[in-house]
């Protein structure tokens, strides 16, 4: 059981902020080029993510090219995001809180994953998304609309 500060378990990881993207992508710079830029930012890949699931959805309901990019563009945002939790002190669970914003590029990244795997009918990674999400921060998935 983790707990956020408590005695319980491991201290809520905080992941350091990629101000150079997260300014770019608040100034509206084409995601793309803030990815190529900052490869290892997740909050780059997740707003590819999102913008690709955004519109797979409202192409027609069916599996499309749109849906397969926000699948991976999140797997790619994901797993630089457990790069840079390993790199911080992260051993695999335990809290990212989602009110630290440069969690947010991470936790964002998972719960496009999760979406775009419900999409394809991916069930197990569907669950083992919701799973991390509710490890790192039980509010997550709420925030990210998968309640």
């Amino acid at each position: 059981m983790t707990s956020f500060g408590g005695l319980l378990g491991p201290q809520p990881v905080l992941l350091p902020e990629f101000t150079d993207a997260e300014d770019a992508l608040l100034e509206k710079a084409d995601p793309v080029q803030v990815a190529a830029a900052h490869p290892t930012a997740s909050i780059a890949w997740a707003y590819l993510a999102e913008a690709a699931f955004e519109r797979g959805e409202a192409a027609d309901g069916e599996i499309n090219h749109d849906i397969i990019a926000a699948y991976a563009f999140a797997r790619t945002g994901y797993h630089r995001g457990l790069d840079l939790l390993r790199r911080n002190g992260w051993k695999g669970f335990g809290p990212v809180p989602w009110s630290h914003e440069p969690n947010q590029g991470f936790l964002r990244s998972v719960g496009v994953l999760a979406k775009a795997a419900r999409a394809i009918g991916e069930t197990d990674e569907y669950a083992r998304c919701l799973d991390l999400l509710e490890d790192c921060d039980p509010r997550a998935a709420a925030e990210l609309g998968l309640d």
